[in-house]
């Protein structure tokens, strides 16, 4: 099992690494919309927010060796789903794999922020 750590995406804030890869696979933890640099929410509604998250998924998925077209799962989580036809246009325009998915809404997600997506994807 390998730790993956790029500080092109937001250090964890909690006692989680950015993703672990095992085998042919790649776990990234779940991602809200922290710039990387100053460690803060991004100002902004949903769609700046969800653009920030895949920024940092996209550079995790980098440092790991894969990228979108490598996800085969993801969990989005949703503060809201009033939220979920402008963050669901965003999201299919990255994601192009059509991965799996679950998508919901959280009471409460960590910062208060309006979103979180976490992702799994093969290496291979």
């Amino acid at each position: 099992m390998k730790t993956i750590d790029t500080s092109l995406a937001p250090a964890a804030i909690g006692p989680y690494s950015q993703a672990k890869s095992h085998g042919d696979l790649l776990f990234v933890s779940g991602q809200i919309p922290l710039d990387p640099t100053s460690g803060q929410v991004v100002e902004g509604g949903i769609r700046e927010q969800t653009i920030q998250v895949i920024k940092n998924l996209s550079a995790i998925l980098e440092a790991g060796g894969t990228g979108f077209h490598g996800v085969i799962k993801t969990s989005c989580f949703l503060s809201d789903m009033a939220h979920f036809t402008e963050f669901n246009a965003l999201y299919e325009q990255y994601f192009i794999s059509n991965p799996a998915r679950s998508c919901l809404a959280a009471r409460e997600l960590p910062k208060g922020v309006l979103v979180e997506i976490e992702a799994i994807a093969v290496l291979k």
